[in-house]
């Protein structure tokens, strides 16, 4: 048998390279995203009532009726922002899912997609199995990553189909702003581009900034796909239960290609968090607990040579290592690893042409002994 590869330049992800590495050489794994930490003993608890009441069959297409009236509620108390549960909200089995089916949903033969790099691995992938063009905007630590839109704006050709932004954003922890949306608004107001929204880390935001979501902009509201996670927020990323909000248009393309791909989603769980979300503390609280994560992490490499700047939001913190070693970051990954126990993730890995700035990632989503543990490691370099 013959076989040609509709994705001959893909191998394996790098987290499951660098958490196979962890494993074997028993080191602490901060390259991965995912706590290693429990969620709320009561979230766990409502899983196993609904497991026990017999809700293990097919859930709806779009989700349980409660849970995507609770996601629109909890829209609307947040950001003012309305989203019809019946027609507007979707729940998905996770954000990658989501993205993948908002991709499929609007990319045809030959169009473009802007990304801003580095960015989450998933993103070129699903553009190229839809025939679709990545076009990438570089952003780098020199300028804290910032988005300069007049280069975005130059990027768009009359093939422009999409734009992927992702705030709080991986690997870098940035977030966008309000001036942010302004600008993309006026960009995009008399074009037909949509846009994705990838926003997983949205209650994981620090020192009192605002969560920006585009769905906050008229303009962009109405050509958003907003992609979010339970995952990420309440610590059980191996649910894989995510959603979808897009305007009804938008949303019924999308339902499209989420029936083929899983059709439903685990339906005892969907309960569980329909009920948990009914207390807005559930989520309210997760700012304040991650910055407490971050800052611990930050304490216990400040006598290092790493350097930083704090990260604004997501589960990540990058350091700058140029004071230690010239290695390539993705050299240094491997052997920081073997030799001193500590896993990480290159950012090179996040860009196309794997542009080196000798920048790791960290996950702090990690318990306190495990944050310093890794510290005292790190600091001895």
């Amino acid at each position: 048998m013959n076989l040609i590869s509709k994705q001959p330049n893909t191998g394996t992800t790098i987290f499951t390279v660098m958490s196979k590495l962890a494993s074997e050489h028993e080191a602490l794994n901060l390259s991965q995203g995912f706590p290693n930490f429990d969620c709320s003993p009561k979230l766990t608890e409502l899983v196993n009532h609904y497991l026990k009441k017999g809700m293990n069959q097919y859930a709806p297409m779009a989700g349980i009726q409660s849970l995507r009236e609770i996601i629109a509620q909890k829209v609307s108390d947040l950001y003012q922002v309305n989203y019809h549960p019946d027609s507007e909200v979707t729940v998905v089995s996770g954000a990658t899912e989501a993205l993948y089916a908002a991709i499929t949903a609007i990319v045809h033969q030959g169009d473009e997609v802007i990304l801003l790099e580095p960015c989450y691995d998933s993103y070129t992938p699903a553009i190229t199995l839809n025939g679709g063009i990545p076009v990438y905007v570089t952003l780098t630590p020199e300028n804290e990553y910032k988005i300069d839109w007049s280069i975005v704006k130059s990027k768009i050709t009359e093939k422009t189909k999409l734009i992927i932004l992702n705030t709080p954003h991986n690997p870098t922890g940035t977030v966008l702003s309000e001036e942010d949306l302004n600008r993309l608004s006026d960009i995009l107001k008399d074009t037909n581009i949509f846009l994705i929204s990838d926003e997983v880390y949205e209650h994981i935001i620090f020192d009192g900034l605002s969560h920006w979501s585009l769905l906050r902009n008229p303009v962009l509201k109405e050509r958003s796909f907003i992609c979010g996670s339970f995952g990420k927020t309440f610590h059980v990323t191996g649910w894989k239960v995510g959603y979808c909000l897009a305007p009804k248009q938008l949303s019924e393309e999308f339902r499209k290609v989420h029936q083929w791909l899983t059709f439903s989603t685990v339906t005892p769980i969907q309960y569980a968090l329909a009920d948990f979300l009914q207390e807005p503390e559930n989520y309210l609280s997760i700012p304040q607990f991650y910055q407490e994560k971050r800052d611990k992490f930050l304490t216990c490499i400040q006598d290092s040579r790493f350097t930083f700047t704090p990260a604004k939001g997501s589960f990540f913190q990058c350091v700058n290592y140029e004071k230690i070693t010239q290695e390539n970051d993705y050299d240094l990954a491997i052997r920081l690893t073997k030799e001193i126990g500590v896993a990480s993730i290159p950012v090179s890995v996040f860009y196309h042409q794997k542009n080196d700035f000798k920048i790791l990632r960290f996950c702090f989503a990690k318990d306190d002994e495990t944050l310093e543990r890794a510290g005292e490691k790190l600091s001895k370099l």
